[in-house]
């Protein structure tokens, strides 16, 4: 039987990884990225670190990074993270390695008390974890960004019940 807790070690990214996660992400989704509407949320905002991680080939090289920020929703400012981005190097891909860093994300996030998650994202590969678009039918990304991708996920049942309205950059 195959061991995914064996074969892909899920570790902290230090501060050391930046340059490294950076390239990835730029590998996987261009230097263009930062120009899409979910990076407005991240400009001038610290990451939610503890949820920031990596994992690294046999040869010490990271294949594979996931990164979460905080966001308000709606009038209330309800507390929500962003999940993004998630990147698995290219020649990695379909190997578990998003699925191991979004399990293993998620359950620390429950695990510390978050309630409620929404990222933009492909439906088909992220329903697989709980996110649904219909959680997130309500709220509304104030850069652009296609809101048939935007997904949430409850944490806590109901977390995202009747909420609607912006999603607004922490402060």
């Amino acid at each position: 039987m195959w061991n995914i807790e064996k074969k892909f070690l899920v570790l902290d990214e230090k501060v050391d990884d930046n340059n490294e996660v950076e390239s990835l992400l730029n590998l996987v989704f261009t230097p263009q990225r930062t120009k899409l509407g979910s990076y407005y949320f991240r400009k001038n905002v610290s990451r939610v670190e503890f949820l920031c991680k990596v994992i690294k080939n046999d040869y010490g090289h990271i294949v594979g990074s996931i990164r979460y920020w905080p966001v308000y929703l709606g009038e209330k400012k309800l507390s929500c993270l962003l999940l993004g981005p998630l990147a698995v190097h290219p020649i990695c891909q379909g190997e578990g390695i998003g699925a191991k860093l979004v399990f293993k994300t998620l359950n620390l996030a429950e695990k510390y008390g978050w309630e409620r998650i929404i990222l933009v994202g492909d439906e088909p590969y992220y329903s697989r974890f709980g996110f649904k678009k219909k959680l997130a039918k309500d709220l509304i990304f104030p850069k652009p960004v296609n809101q048939d991708r935007l997904l949430g996920l409850e944490l806590k049942p109901n977390s995202l019940k009747r909420v609607k309205g912006l999603v607004s950059k922490f402060e």
